[in-house]
């Protein structure tokens, strides 16, 4: 059920992140088996400031995923997810990337689906 979504400098190939979030997410074993319920997007910034100066080089990067999972699940549980989403972004050796992961609990007495 995760909704995945990836914010990042437009710098940064959207293609290149989704399949390490997507494959994270998976190994985390709190999902179906075959991934069928993790959806991953993507939005690219051209602009953005990521602290004191506005972005005006393209020399700093920035990625940051929220990981939108139905509530009931531990501390500890949603600790590895994103301990495990953020150790795959780390695996594209990015200097000056500021990368962040966070975990939003969906109510789950007030989510609602359609699929057709």
């Amino acid at each position: 059920m995760p909704h995945c979504v990836i914010e990042h400098s437009s710098t940064i190939d959207s293609n290149t992140l989704m399949p390490l979030v997507f494959n994270a997410s998976l190994e985390s074993a709190l999902f179906e088996q075959d991934g069928s319920d993790i959806k991953v997007r993507a939005v690219s910034f051209v602009y953005y400031q990521t602290g004191a100066l506005q972005n005006t080089s393209k020399q700093d990067y920035f990625i940051h995923v929220t990981l939108k999972i139905l509530s009931g699940r531990s501390t500890e549980q949603k600790l590895m997810l994103s301990k495990r989403v953020l150790a795959s972004l780390e695996t594209l050796a990015i200097k000056a990337c500021s990368t962040s992961v966070e975990v939003v609990d969906i109510e789950r007495a007030s989510y609602v689906k359609l699929v057709s």
